[in-house]
């Protein structure tokens, strides 16, 4: 007998075989959130037709928790539901318009018909644009923005 017991030897086993086991994060592949670097980005991404999750945020140890579930969130619902970072230090003015004052903060913006029927053109480099703003004000998890998009019957997945 060399010393290790049955138990000792199936953890082993298990801690070499299931990444989940001993710890491991998920493997979510590349990033599937979207820096924001210009309001005229974000104005191409409604124009998609499909709901954009805006996460407002500032350095801070909550931000680093919301990274992680944004994350999560982005690889679950991709590319049904987009998610854009904005980094408010670096963007102050497009964050500024929100007229919020405690950060991070999330809000879901979304206007169907916008696909269908892209503005009028005023100037090449004018363009007006409308689209529902709607607060996030779920549980900020995957479950809680699973729940969100079905209140406000949001398509999330294929079978959605």
């Amino acid at each position: 007998m060399d010393g290790e017991s049955f138990f000792d030897r199936m953890v082993s086993q298990l801690r070499s075989t299931s990444k989940y086991y001993t710890g491991y994060p998920k493997d979510l592949g590349p990033s599937r959130i979207i820096p924001f670097t210009s309001e005229r980005q974000f104005v191409q991404l409604l124009h998609e037709g499909r709901p954009v999750v805006v996460a407002f945020t500032i350095k801070c140890t909550y931000t680093q928790h919301l990274d992680k579930v944004l994350e999560e969130a982005a690889a679950t619902f991709y590319p049904h539901i987009k998610f854009v970072r904005v980094e408010c230090p670096k963007y102050p003015g497009f964050c500024l318009t929100r007229q919020k004052t405690e950060y991070p903060f999330l809000e879901v913006f979304y206007n169907p018909e916008q696909a269908a029927n892209p503005g009028k053109m005023v100037d090449p480099s004018i363009m007006k644009y409308s689209a529902k703003v709607l607060p996030f004000n779920y549980d900020q998890s995957v479950y809680g923005f699973r729940e969100y998009f079905n209140k406000y019957g949001f398509k999330y997945s294929e079978a959605n």
